[in-house]
Parts: C-alpha cells; structure tokens; sequence
C-alpha cells in the first residue's frame, strides 16, 4: 500500500468535523493470510464506548489501527478532523503523543523510573513542559500519591492499572484507548479502576474506546461494538 504524504494543515482543511473519531471502511491483514473487516465507528467528544469480543477477534488490532500504530490496507481513521492514515510516520507519533492516550494490556513502564518519573517523561518525549503540580494532582486523583516514589516492580497489579491509566491522561488527550484494562482484575479493583478511567476522560472530556471481552463492562457503556 502507498502512503500518500500531506501536511497536517491540508488534512485538517480536508477533514474538518466535529466528531473525536470517525473511522470508515477499515480492512487489516496479516502478512496477506488474516484479513480482519471492521464496523464502523462515529464517536462524538466525550463519548464512551466499548468494542467487544472474544480473544482473537482482532481487539487490539482495531485499537492500534484507531492509534496509528499499524496502518490499514484500506480505509479511514479520522481524530479531531485530521485523517492519521495519511500521516506518515514521524506526523503520525507526534499526533498519537498530543492527542491519544492508551492503557496497554500489559503495563509498559521504564522499570528504573519511579512512578512520578515515569510520568514526566511521558510529557518530555512529547515536548510538553513538566508540570509536578499536575502530576501530583494525578497520582492524588488516582490514590497512587504514596508510591510517587515507587518503582514499577514495588507496585501492586491494581496500582500498575492504576499508573497505566495516569499515563494514559497525563498529557490530556481527546481521546483513550485501553486494551483489556480489567481482564486481570478481581472485582473490587475491576470496578475501581473502570471508575477511575471514566472519571479522568469525564475531567478531560475525552472520548473513551475500550477493547475487552470482560462482560463485567457491559453494562457500564451503552454505546457497544461487537467484533
């Protein structure tokens, strides 16, 4: 497949709507043997919804087309106006850093950082001034101000989630992406965490797209995507 180079100001010229993300006609194959099809989604600001399905079903690779992550054989991924296909790769990392956030199935965390550390360069690798007031004001929203010091392996799994989710936010994206971000979850720290997570993109007025096949979340989103 070519990709078609343009500037993001003739993007946005191009693709001026009011939606958080739009995609259309997406198609994904895997070195030409698995090809997976996918709905379409029209998700305005602040909206929420849930894509569902069992392991296997292409989840995560219709979250990391959403993020530019991985490219489509053919199709649109339109955030905030600008159509992230077209971008290409160095536009498109600069896109992803300033305007999504993703919770990862497994936590990503630099093991030598503590978790305050972690957080600050999140915001450096995307030349965003370091504010410790607003990260302090994150880890207290998210009951992690105690291990601001901690590093990643001093940390419980349901506050590894919950320092997934801080990084997710910390640079205030318009939209979310999380990956299975319950699946190992009791249910006590299931529920924390899905209201934690819907807290922060409410605060932010982010969208929030979640990938699972956790049935415990259906009935927290009635915007719903079956896979």
């Amino acid at each position: 497949m070519r990709t078609i180079l343009m500037p993001v100001s003739e993007i946005l010229r191009i693709k001026m709507n009011n939606k958080a993300l739009t995609t259309s006609n997406l198609i994904f194959s895997y070195n030409r043997s698995i090809t997976f099809g996918f709905p379409d989604i029209d998700c305005a600001p602040g909206n929420h919804c849930i894509i569902m399905g069992p392991s296997g079903c292409g989840k995560t690779t219709f979250l990391h087309l959403i993020a530019g992550l991985l490219k489509p054989d053919s199709g649109e991924v339109i955030i905030q106006g600008i159509d992230t296909v077209r971008l290409h790769s160095g536009e498109a990392d600069r896109f992803r850093g300033k305007n999504i956030g993703i919770i990862y199935q497994k936590p990503h965390f630099i093991q030598w950082l503590t978790a305050f550390e972690n957080l600050q360069i999140a915001r450096y690798l995307n030349n965003l001034a370091t504010e410790n007031e607003d990260i302090n004001h994150l880890l207290r929203s998210l009951n992690l101000e105690d291990k601001a010091k901690s590093k990643p392996s001093q940390m419980s799994q349901g506050e590894l989630q919950r320092l997934s989710i801080a990084r997710a936010v910390i640079n205030k994206p318009a939209l979310i992406l999380a990956d299975e971000p319950t699946s190992s979850l009791d249910d006590k720290n299931c529920t924390e965490a899905l209201n934690l997570l819907k807290r922060q993109a409410e605060e932010l007025q982010a969208s929030l797209v979640i990938a699972t096949h956790d049935k415990r979340l259906l009935d927290h989103f009635p915007n719903r995507i079956f896979l």
